[in-house]
């Protein structure tokens, strides 16, 4: 044989042109700007469209009950737009590891594709099951879907990671604006699912994501329908009816200033390129929002792949204190305080209203975030982990590197953090951007006959007016509460 001719090849290194091309789905639940359905649609090959519900990946930890109710509708969304361009989506559940592997084998698979995940188990995960693959013979390939810019590209000179927020977004925008995104398929050729897929894909029913006894989402029904179509009337109409004054009104919880796109971005419903395009072709085409608008909103885009980054430089944030003097700090360990802080029944108006409207709607305001986070974690020096599982529970956008740095950037020991004794005073800030009350009456309706001038001091009102509400003392004096803190902050090795 001349040497110049091709070895010959396996039936597993060329498989018939009939071998199908399975697409994982994961966080990236809709049709357009999904890189890996592109590839997989242009392959020309048939396409099995995949999800594995593997309860025991969310990062070692279980998915929070209101993600799960999310998930649920998510998959139900997904299923439907895949039916409309032809296609069915398989579900399946177990440790994805172990059963993808076996699919593909199961399946006859030519090739098996994904957009990227960056958590620490899930790039364990991914990279064991791409191995699997290859050494049977099936090509495996993944994309960048989920972020901006993956969190190895953006470094400093000497090739670090950035730990600074605005000197890693001055990198990020010297890089340019990200690419377009792409579009939706108008038809994906579905292949017929092996005999043997029949016993793995249980379908979404069987997954049993929503709550039964109690069925306490009935307010996430109220406020959300998860899915794609839902997630671009949500973008379309805050790009052009809600980006104007975006970067004055964005603190108000009492206004409708903030996109709520976070449990869209989160499941994958839209992209963050896509976000990015749609506002920066809504303001440059005249639509009301200026620049000041669209850089504030865009940056928040960037503060989501900054935690992104931080996660993959270093994964034991997870649960590890980023400053390390941290690890001795006197946490306090109060049932009561917490179960208080949990049911928004502080005595702190504004407090109690966005723990509320966290347990009813599965989402929170993200100043009030940051305010009742310093409030557990400053003001009844509780552990930020306590409040990052009770936030991993309750929000529909629970995302474990948003919230691991959030909490950590609040609590004074992440990186870039508020110093620890910057401590937030939750009736001045409640006054400064619930001015009227009006978010406070929403979500803590017991208040709402009070007069402005003491909705969130009710315990100064008026002793006849304040005797006709039913409402709790505060649990903590907020100036013992702070001096609490900075001792303890101060007795820190290094602090």
């Amino acid at each position: 044989m001349p040497r110049s001719s091709p070895p010959p090849t396996s039936p597993a290194e060329t498989p018939c042109a009939t071998a199908p091309v399975i697409v994982w789905f994961r966080d990236d639940l809709r049709l357009a700007d999904n890189p890996a359905l592109s590839h997989a649609v242009a392959s020309g090959r048939p396409v099995l469209c995949l999800f594995v519900h593997d309860p025991g990946h969310a990062f070692a930890r279980a998915l929070g009950g209101a993600a799960q109710w999310w998930l649920d509708g998510a998959l139900r969304a997904l299923r439907a737009d895949l039916v409309r361009v032809g296609a069915v989506l398989h579900v399946a559940r177990g440790d994805a590891a172990t059963l993808v592997p076996q699919l593909v084998a199961q399946a006859g698979a030519a090739e098996i594709v994904w957009n990227r995940r960056y958590d620490p188990v899930g790039r364990e995960t991914d990279t064991a099951i791409k191995a699997a693959v290859k050494e049977a013979g099936v090509a495996a390939h993944s994309f960048a879907a989920g972020v901006l810019h993956e969190p190895w590209t953006v470094r400093t000179r000497t090739g670090d990671a950035f730990r600074v927020y605005t000197a890693w977004w001055r990198a990020a925008r010297a890089m340019g604006e990200p690419l377009p995104p792409l579009p939706a398929p108008a038809q994906v050729p579905a292949a017929p699912p092996p005999a043997a897929w029949a016993e793995q894909c249980v379908g979404i029913d069987a997954l049993g994501l929503c709550p039964v006894a109690p069925d306490w989402a009935g307010g996430l029904r109220a406020a959300w329908q998860p899915g794609e179509a839902r997630a671009r009337e949500r973008l379309h109409g805050f790009v052009h009816d809600g980006l104007a004054g975006y970067g004055d009104a964005r603190d108000r919880p009492d206004l409708p200033a903030t996109s709520r796109l976070s449990p869209d971005l989160r499941f994958g419903h839209v992209s963050p390129r896509q976000v990015w395009h749609e506002a920066v072709a809504a303001v440059r085409g005249g639509d009301g929002a200026g620049e000041q608008d669209l850089g504030k909103f865009l940056s928040e885009l960037g503060w989501r792949d900054f935690a992104v980054s931080l996660l993959y430089a270093q994964p034991e944030l997870v649960s590890g204190n980023f400053r390390t003097e941290f690890d001795a700090m006197p946490w306090r360990d109060d049932a009561d305080d917490l179960r208080a802080w949990q049911q928004g029944r502080t005595g702190y108006p504004i407090v109690d209203a966005g723990m509320r409207q966290l347990w009813h709607t599965g989402w929170m305001h993200n100043r009030v975030r940051m305010i009742v986070a310093s409030f557990l974690t400053k003001h009844l020096l509780m552990d930020w982990r306590v409040g990052e599982a009770w936030f991993r529970d309750t929000l529909v956008d629970a995302d474990i590197a948003s919230n691991v740095i959030n909490w950590q950037w609040v609590a004074g020991c992440g990186v870039d953090a508020a110093p620890y004794f910057r401590v937030f005073n939750p009736v001045l800030q409640a006054q400064k951007f619930d001015p009227d009350g009006a978010y406070v009456r929403k979500w803590v309706p017991e208040l709402a006959p009070l007069p402005t001038s003491c909705i969130h001091t009710p315990w100064t009102c008026d002793p006849a007016i304040r005797r006709r509400v039913a409402y709790p003392s505060p649990i903590v004096d907020l100036q013992g509460g702070r001096a609490r803190a900075l001792a303890a902050w101060k007795g820190l090795s290094g602090a």
